[in-house]
């Protein structure tokens, strides 16, 4: 089983926002993205619209589904903020409820059982029957995987800070060890295992390597980042590399 490469463009709609040119395109982007052999788009659009518009979101979704029905499309973001709404309108073939504040510069911890469960309950039951994929973004804590199949969620997305800010260091090989008992918790709960925040060309294929079954990644700022010095489609094509490596 393959790791998908996902790529969140927040941060090429970041850099057009600071501008009324419309320059640089999240279409634009995208499509370079999938021609170089990525399997899917992600978006995070927040309610200040401080990066993705509603527009872009619904640009997007009508991209992928007239240039390559069945591409996913991950929508990330609270849903009892703005989510609902373009879950509802556009169907994604993947919601990603991440429980962020609207003033948070990013996502920074996932949901906490049992304490959010009987609210996100009949959120995920609604986004299911609409056919779309539900996935919970967690912190990769073990015990929280059985709780997050019981509220109906199809995967979670490990938030992978921690380890990112552990390479190198001394606690690198214990924290990664965390992700590992996670995502094997998971997959033993009924959970299919997604991982993003600040993957990178330097840490990605040894977290693949190291953590089983992991189905997606979502990365955004360090592919932006690369992609800036690289160009979209090598920076597509270094990512894909890093999770052939880890195969």
């Amino acid at each position: 089983m393959s790791t998908s490469l996902s790529v969140n463009l927040n941060k090429v709609a970041l850099v057009r926002n600071t501008r009324a040119l419309g320059i640089p395109s999240v279409v634009f982007a995208a499509t370079a993205c999938l021609d170089a052999g990525a399997h899917g788009i992600t978006v995070h659009p927040r309610p200040d619209e401080r990066h993705i518009r509603p527009q872009d979101v619904r640009d997007l979704s009508q991209l992928l589904a007239t240039r390559s029905p069945g591409t996913e499309f991950n929508i990330e973001g609270n849903p009892f903020h703005n989510l609902m709404d373009f879950v509802r309108a556009l169907r994604p073939q993947q919601a990603t409820f991440v429980p962020d504040s609207e003033t948070q510069s990013t996502s920074d911890h996932g949901w906490s059982f049992p304490d959010d469960a009987e609210r996100l309950r009949p959120l995920i039951a609604e986004t299911r029957a609409l056919g779309v994929r539900v996935s919970l973004f967690m912190d990769p804590d073990p015990s929280m995987m059985k709780h997050a199949k019981a509220v109906g969620a199809d995967r979670v997305e490990l938030y992978t800070e921690s380890y990112a800010a552990s390479c190198g260091t001394s606690r690198a090989s214990s924290v990664l060890q965390r992700y590992v008992d996670a995502a094997v918790a998971a997959q033993e709960a009924g959970l299919e295992v997604n991982a993003g925040h600040d993957l990178s060309r330097e840490n990605l294929a040894d977290f693949l390597r190291a953590v089983p079954g992991v189905r997606e990644v979502s990365i955004g700022h360090a592919f932006v980042s690369d992609a800036l010095e690289l160009g979209y489609d090598a920076a597509t094509r270094a990512y894909l590399g890093c999770i052939r490596e880890a195969e």
